[in-house]
């Protein structure tokens, strides 16, 4: 356990509302990226019922979608698909709840990466947008970690008991 202490572990603020506004962006952020733009790809228990998507089952058009990025994306196109729309999807309760949240936000910045460079650029900087914001909100707890108000601070504090 010693050795994801580091990943876990975040930077807390002096003061415990400081803490509050620092997890104000990530619960929001979390909140859409796995409630709008993962279940959309994504099957989870509250994706639109019209997507007609079984538990974790990746929506029929997303695969085709990654292919036509090219390169790398069209040898594996179910993979990165699969991996794109979890990290949405999951990372975003990840994010949401503050657990494994460097983890959960580096897979964030790998997919926004994508889909900014790969997916939205060639439609202009103004359909960007979204996928930078949560780029960098990604980059931003990729940093600090969850705060102290995330289950990383109650694990790393559960640690710290320990003998």
């Amino acid at each position: 356990m010693k050795l994801f202490s580091p990943l876990t572990k975040p930077f807390l603020l002096p003061h415990w509302s400081q803490d509050i506004l620092l997890a104000v962006p990530r619960i929001v952020c979390g909140f859409l990226l796995t409630s709008s733009f993962g279940a959309d790809k994504f099957g989870l228990p509250w994706s639109p019922a019209d997507k007609h998507l079984g538990l974790f089952e990746v929506a029929f058009w997303f695969p085709k979608d990654v292919a036509e990025y090219g390169g790398l994306f069209a040898l594996a196109p179910t993979f990165f698909a699969w991996m794109g729309a979890f990290s949405e999807a999951v990372g975003g309760i990840f994010l949401l709840l503050g657990f494994q949240t460097r983890i959960a936000s580096f897979l964030i910045i790998c997919t926004m990466l994508v889909a900014i460079f790969a997916q939205q650029i060639h439609n202009g900087l103004w359909n960007c947008l979204a996928a930078m914001g949560f780029l960098w909100v990604g980059i931003f707890y990729m940093i600090l970690g969850s705060g102290r108000f995330g289950i990383d601070y109650l694990i790393t504090q559960k640690l710290k008991e320990r003998p």
